[in-house]
């Protein structure tokens, strides 16, 4: 045997190619993590280390080829082996829709009204980038654009970078097919949208329009290396050529084989029988529409035998097997009737567009944000104009664009104000920096209030009764000027308020009482540091452990927290080295403000760490938000629906389906003094 150092490298490469690939499928894929980053990085760090002494060694497959390589003069052209062709689209999105589709098949199929239910694979409709994958011998060799349908652009270079993309597909080699060609969408998630987007902004760059142009852009991007700092996400539904691979029987039953090889195939989906089950899938998945974290513009009916799919054939260049069934239109046109400005906590000035109230996605629309000057100035929003307003879920409604073309003659550009319209501070704009900002801190009255609500909202202190009027009385009457002066309320002062009886007053001082006891995680994150959020404040506190440790830290060492680079660790240097800020603190900590201890992670991984758990029912103890905060405190997930990939119900009072659920699937289930052992294990 070959014992040479070039054959123990390749050996090692292999193991550590073999590694990290397991991991990025259970990180990118699964949503389950397997190790922490930090020894992540220790296994790439490792292959790359060996890759550059053994060059020869190199392969297309290995992970170190995701980040992207020379940019391209311009796209080779490559011919589909078998044509990605598009399928029809229903035009009516109601009952009808479905019902005309199963109408056509069943007359396809010479169908009488007493043969049995035609079965179907239903599925999400996407708003992607139609993308082929070919594999060979279970390796990724080729990316193509959907095109024309019969030829489309090789993106190779830009779609080995997308890391839920497997470069070799899972299982023994004699068992992989000669060519398989997966069909799919390459998208982006709302949240990995927002999060581009902010950072851009932050760093005075262009922003992407919307999820589906940033996912078209990022795969047409000539440079991989620019392709990689995007943040895109794949799911397949699909086959293309198959060479050497025994195909299963129906459409659910290939979906099931692709995630079986590792590719990422959508949870949403399921077989039904009938028009009756469409339109039951159809309903259930509008219901979940707002919540999913990708934009849908609605489902794909698809007949599940391949054999019926074959019989059924095509028309001109549309399966007769399937079809598009879309949702209502989520985009409309409506009229900006002003432009206001909002001051937010840390001083930041947002236009909102006023609006002539528009039904879109679902609601009546009234307002719009447009981010600040610049965004206005790019999609040149002016006070009259027609514009296209856009909704997708619980996002906040945002100006696609406007219509010049339906301006009214005259109308004058959008110009931001020169002092703050709430305290007439001056404004600043940092070169480094899109935003515009009250200079004003805690003397600005609207930072006074933004900051209280931020303190009292449900993932911060949770404050019951702590909204919007009460806290707009507190500030304006001087009852309250820092958090801190919450726990210096006394009945008398709240009874006197507008529209404050007894009772609430009571009901209030009890739920600033119990505000007392919460996690450290929770605590930062109330304090509103700026560009700390509630993913960020549970880092620093797993991290850390302690509030005194968090203190003393400078910008070195925090960069260390994961997800915390150097803008963030100069925002939280920045505020701690704040007397004012630091008094606050105190005050809070005098007013008997604790949490429990925790260890940081450099010392203690939890036995938790990367399991997913489900809450349901009433816990005696706690609410649900307090065991959300606690098990993310021990590095846990919590998820809202339970699944395979579920490791523990955390079940209370009145449980319901839920728990019938996770017995039927085997899951463990826990009480709340099981959960608090596990914890503490």
């Amino acid at each position: 045997m070959d014992m040479t150092p070039s054959a123990s490298a390749a050996e090692r490469i292999g193991v550590l190619r073999a590694e990290i690939a397991r991991h990025d499928h259970a990180y990118y894929v699964l949503d389950r993590p397997g190790i922490p980053d930090a020894e992540y990085d220790k296994l790439f760090r490792e292959l790359q280390a060996l890759e550059a002494a053994h060059p020869e060694l190199v392969a297309p497959d290995s992970p170190t080829q995701r980040v992207g390589g020379q940019p391209l003069p311009q796209f080779a052209s490559v011919r589909h082996a078998v044509p990605m062709l598009s399928i029809r689209t229903e035009a009516d999105s109601g009952e009808a829709g479905a019902r005309n589709f199963d109408a056509r098949v069943r007359k396809e199929l010479e169908l009488a009204q007493t043969d049995p239910a035609v079965e179907y694979a239903a599925e999400l409709k996407f708003d992607g980038l139609a993308i082929n994958l070919r594999y060979e011998q279970g390796v990724l060799v080729q990316a193509a654009t959907r095109g024309d349908g019969a030829s489309g652009e090789e993106v190779t270079q830009n779609v080995r970078t997308i890391r839920c993309i497997p470069l070799r597909l899972d299982g023994a080699a004699a068992a992989l097919p000669a060519v398989l060609e997966v069909r799919g969408e390459v998208y982006m998630s709302r949240p990995d949208f927002e999060r581009y987007n902010a950072r851009q902004r932050a760093l005075g760059r262009a922003t992407l329009v919307n999820p589906r142009n940033g996912a078209a852009g990022s795969i047409r991007q000539l440079d991989p290396k620019i392709a990689a700092q995007r943040p895109l996400s794949f799911f397949a539904y699909g086959l293309g050529e198959t060479q050497g691979w025994q195909l299963p029987a129906s459409h659910a039953g290939v979906l099931d084989a692709l995630a079986a090889f590792g590719l990422p195939v959508c949870e949403h989906r399921a077989v039904v029988q009938g028009v009756d089950g469409l339109l039951a899938f159809h309903a259930r998945i509008r219901e979940l529409r707002g919540s999913l974290p990708f934009d849908i513009d609605g489902v794909v009916y698809k007949v599940n035998s391949l054999e019926l799919q074959a019989r059924l054939g095509f028309l001109t260049r549309e399966p007769r097997w399937a079809v598009a069934h879309k949702y209502p239109a989520e985009e409309a046109l409506t009229t900006v009737e002003a432009i206001e400005i909002q001051v937010g906590r840390t001083g930041a000035l947002t236009p909102v567009a006023r609006l002539k109230p528009v039904f879109v996605g679902g609601v009546t629309v009234t307002n719009a944000t447009l981010h600040n000057e610049d965004e206005i100035r790019r999609k040149d929003v002016r006070v009259g104009d027609t514009v296209i307003v856009r909704r997708a879920g619980d996002v906040i409604p945002e100006i696609v664009a406007s219509l010049p073309e339906h301006r009214p003659i005259m109308v004058a550009e959008f110009a931001m104000p020169e002092a703050c319209p709430v305290c007439g501070s001056a404004i600043e704009k940092s070169e480094d920096e899109v935003v515009a900002r009250c200079t004003g801190g805690l003397y600005c009255a609207a930072q006074r209030k933004r900051s209280l609500l931020h303190f009292a909202s449900r993932l911060a202190l949770d404050i019951e009764g702590l909204g919007d009027r009460l806290v707009e009385q507190l500030v304006d009457s001087a009852l309250v000027g820092t958090p801190a002066d919450l726990y210096r309320l006394e009945l008398d002062q709240l009874v006197r308020l507008e529209r404050m009886a007894e009772k609430s007053a009571v009901n209030l001082l009890d739920a600033i009482e119990r505000s007392k006891a919460t996690t450290l995680a929770r605590f930062i994150y109330a304090l509103g540091i700026r560009n700390v959020g509630e993913a960020t404040a549970r880092a620093l506190a797993r991290h850390f452990g302690s509030l005194e440790a968090l203190l003393e830290a400078g910008e070195e060492s925090l960069t260390e927290v994961p997800d915390v680079g150097p803008i963030v660790a100069a925002s939280i240097v920045h505020f701690f080295s704040e007397p004012h800020n630091l008094g606050v603190i105190e005050q809070l900590r005098v007013a008997g403000l604790h949490w429990p201890h925790e260890q940081p992670t450099a010392q203690h991984l939890s036995a938790i760490a990367g399991k997913v758990f489900v809450l349901t029912g009433t816990l005696p103890d706690m609410t649900r938000e307090q065991a959300k905060a606690l098990i993310e405190a021990h590095g846990g997930k919590v998820s809202g629906s339970v699944s395979k990939k579920t490791d523990y119900l955390v079940a209370g009072a009145d449980a319901g389906s839920k728990l019938d659920k996770a017995r039927a699937l085997g899951v463990a289930i826990l009480d709340e003094s099981q959960l608090m052992e596990l914890l503490s294990s």
